[in-house]
């Protein structure tokens, strides 16, 4: 039984290995089959392919510098007008009104001068007083003066009297005591006159300087009353325009408070403020101090602006030009100029268009100085990294460049590129270095 059974396992195991070895060999020669019947794929030729782009040859070339700013006009002559006294306004000038223009010496407003011009007829009088009184004074001097030369006189008269009676007292008694005692009485009294005459005299002078002064004194007051007299009408400085007005008639004004604000538009201004280091690289100086103890920017050249409207930024330009520093912030780091404009300037001397006027915002371009051997590339053709693509044996080429200065979508380029360079001006991202290019503006 067992010998039967291990034979039919044996006879089993050998059908199942003669079967996969069977499988084993149709399936190789299936793959045999499968292989031959496979043709092998067609074989491509690799073309690299090219970067088609626009470019521009590098030239060297000078190009003055423009520095672009914007800035607010400002009149130059702007005066806060205010009444140096106190009273009710009479008279106002019918053009007293915002926008109005008053010529100069004209009367702007006039205050009640009854107070004044009784004070000034006071005053008046008074120094013509002080007047007659040294008058008299001096007169009286002179007439003192030769009195007391007759009190001399007579003191001298008197005391020779004197001298006589009292010798002939002494030696043969001629004479009586009591008369001697008048003679020197009489002597006496006249020399107490002479020497009260001649005190007299001696003060003249001082009262005379005293009165002097006081009738000096006297002439200020009246000056004093006449000034106020003349302020009570208060006239235009110079001929401007009304920028703003707080008065009427009948208002009691204030000395010292503003009521009228005077603009002269003759002449106007511009503050425009620079970045500190553009002032410094293209602000043009000539190098001469014209005030060697000032440490103040100076030698700024007075060169012409071109100014513009921003709300006409197409309109026809004016000119103006380029006046001083005005200050330098620490803070921003930014140098502010003023750009001077005068009548004939802001009109341009044409009649289309507005003028420039006070508080018109406008943009500024003031010659600078000029860059000297300088490629002019597109904005975008320099990037970030200061870095440009030219194009070298039919190649992309990466080179570093220095930016001089950019205009707008204008850059210029210092250093870096080499006169006939082929720079690559179209729009690149991230191009591959050394790829294969195709000009298209050739």
């Amino acid at each position: 039984m067992n010998s039967e059974t291990s034979g039919k396992s044996t006879k089993r195991i050998i059908t199942t290995i003669i079967i996969c070895l069977l499988v084993l060999t149709a399936g190789h020669g299936g793959m045999k089959i499968l292989k031959s019947m496979k043709k092998p794929p067609a074989e491509v030729e690799y073309k690299e392919h090219s970067l088609k782009v626009e470019t521009l040859c590098a030239r060297m070339e000078d190009v003055p510098v423009v520095i672009r700013a914007f800035g607010e006009i400002k009149t130059v002559d702007c005066v806060e007008i205010s009444p140096e006294i106190s009273g009710k306004t009479i008279a106002v000038h019918p053009r007293l009104e915002q926008g109005g223009i008053i010529h100069k010496g004209e009367l702007l407003f006039a205050v009640d001068s009854t107070d004044y011009a009784a004070a000034l007829e006071e005053a008046r009088a008074e120094a013509e007083r002080l007047k007659i009184s040294i008058s008299r004074l001096e007169k009286q001097f002179e007439i003192d003066g030769k009195r007391m030369e007759i009190m001399k006189r007579n003191r001298e008269l008197a005391r020779a009297e004197y001298e006589r009676a009292r010798r002939l007292f002494e030696t043969n008694k001629a004479m009586s005591s009591s008369a001697v005692d008048l003679k020197e009485q009489a002597f006496n009294a006249s020399a107490d006159l002479a020497e009260k005459t001649a005190l007299t005299v001696e003060l003249y002078p001082i009262k005379i300087v005293e009165q002097k002064y006081i009738f000096k004194a006297a002439l200020a007051r009246l000056k004093l009353a006449q000034t106020r007299l003349e302020r009570c009408e208060i006239r235009a400085p110079f001929t401007g325009r009304i920028k703003r007005v707080s008065i009427e008639q009948g208002q009691y004004v204030a000395a010292g408070k503003s009521v009228v604000t005077l603009a002269n538009d003759e002449v106007l201004e511009i503050n425009v403020p620079l970045a500190g280091r553009e002032a410094r690289k293209w602000l043009r100086f000539n190098g001469k101090n014209s005030n060697s103890t000032s440490g103040w920017f100076s030698g700024l050249v007075p060169v012409r602006c071109n100014i513009r409207w921003t709300e006409e930024p197409d309109g026809p330009g004016r000119q103006g030009t380029l006046h001083r520093v005005v200050e330098f912030d620490p803070q921003t780091r930014t140098l502010t100029v003023a750009v001077r404009l005068t009548a004939k300037e802001m009109s341009g001397g044409d009649s289309t268009g507005l003028p420039l006027v006070d508080g018109m915002f406008c943009s500024v371009e003031i010659p600078g100085q000029t860059m000297r051997n300088v490629v002019r590339l597109p904005r975008w053709a320099v990037s970030f990294q200061n870095t440009t693509y030219i194009v070298r044996e039919n190649r992309l080429k990466t080179v570093p460049v220095q930016t001089a200065r950019v205009e707008g979508e204008t850059t210029f380029v210092s250093s870096g590129l080499n006169p006939g360079d082929v720079v690559i001006v179209t729009r690149l991202v991230d191009p591959l270095e050394n790829t294969i290019v195709e000009i298209k503006n050739k």
